[in-house]
């Protein structure tokens, strides 16, 4: 996938955030309690759609699927980070860099098509109510949830060997605090241009192109909900997806201008609060967003901690 003997360098060292020691002590307990509170999260909606009858359903099995890659998400940033804010010695092999970045961008790359996903179920539900049991099926959904994944993990393939066969030679500080594309294509010696170029026209296709389908999804959403005649209608009509664009909002209003020009976000100071943003606050408050939003998810919810309690009552 890309070759070593490429570059004169063999580790790289992330300056994430150059602060005093007292600082480094207390951004690593807010951001381990934050990494531990989003594991929490999305392990028990996984639980709790797996555990309850009512939850399955296509929205749910997607939801479900989403828990399960944003664990992944942050696990693979938030750990190496939080391990540097306790050592002097804040190296990553190159090796290693170059497997974090393509596990990150498989997970973002996956996250992009997933959502667009989710958007297209909301849309067949609310308007195409009567053929939508025949069109998402339990293998139709399987399918939908593993092309996510396989694009991802495609997408992250061809990045990673244009961004791999760069020329590293003697800088190898990178400002920042994981292995992104931006900090790397800035630091290398030779021309990155076409690394750069296939970047950019990836993230047009991974990032335009779901975009384009939430849009028009939400487009056609509106529209039916607004032919609804009853306020009650409408009102339960679009709190089935409220949540989900709220999820949306989110993750590609902190991801849409960073990954469109890597390369001209990293000359921004800001460009590291713009990567804390998707990288821990996103993921910490999707589970939390779903869970205050959808009533049925509160409902499940609500039972399994009711049926918990009365299982350890009768123990």
């Amino acid at each position: 996938m890309f070759r070593e003997n490429q570059t004169n360098i063999s580790h790289f060292i992330l300056l994430g955030f150059p602060t005093s020691p007292e600082l480094q002590l207390l951004l690593f307990f807010v951001f381990l309690l934050a990494y531990v509170l989003t594991l929490m999260e999305n392990i028990i909606i996984i639980l709790v759609v797996r555990a309850s009858p009512q939850l399955h359903k296509p929205m749910y099995f997607f939801l479900g699927s989403l828990s399960f890659l944003e664990i992944w998400y942050v696990t693979v940033i938030v750990p190496k980070m939080l391990a540097d804010f306790l050592t002097q010695d804040k190296r990553i092999s190159f090796r290693g860099c170059m497997a974090q970045l393509y596990f990150f961008v498989t997970f973002v790359c996956s996250e992009y098509i997933l959502l667009a996903v989710m958007a297209y179920d909301r849309y067949l539900a609310i308007c195409n109510p009567l053929r939508y049991p025949a069109i998402m099926t339990n293998r139709f959904c399987g399918c939908l949830a593993a092309g996510c994944w396989v694009c991802g993990l495609v997408t992250a393939a061809i990045k990673l060997a244009f961004i791999g066969q760069l020329k590293y030679c003697t800088t190898d500080k990178i400002n920042h605090y994981f292995c992104d594309i931006s900090p790397l294509l800035n630091v290398s010696c030779t021309d990155s241009s076409m690394a750069e170029l296939v970047d950019f026209i990836l993230a047009l296709m991974v990032i335009m192109v779901p975009l384009g389908i939430v849009v028009t999804s939400y487009a056609c959403i509106l529209n039916a909900v607004l032919r609804i005649p009853s306020a009650q209608g409408r009102k339960k009509a679009f709190s089935t997806c409220s949540s989900h664009l709220t999820v949306v909002v989110m993750f590609y209003s902190t991801t849409l201008f960073t990954y469109a020009r890597p390369k001209v976000m990293y000359a921004y100071n800001t460009n590291k609060l713009v990567s804390v943003l998707y990288t821990v606050v996103v993921p910490l408050l999707n589970p939390i967003v779903y869970c205050l939003r959808n009533k049925e998810v509160k409902d499940a919810l609500g039972g399994a901690l009711l049926g918990t309690k009365r299982a350890g009552e009768q123990s």
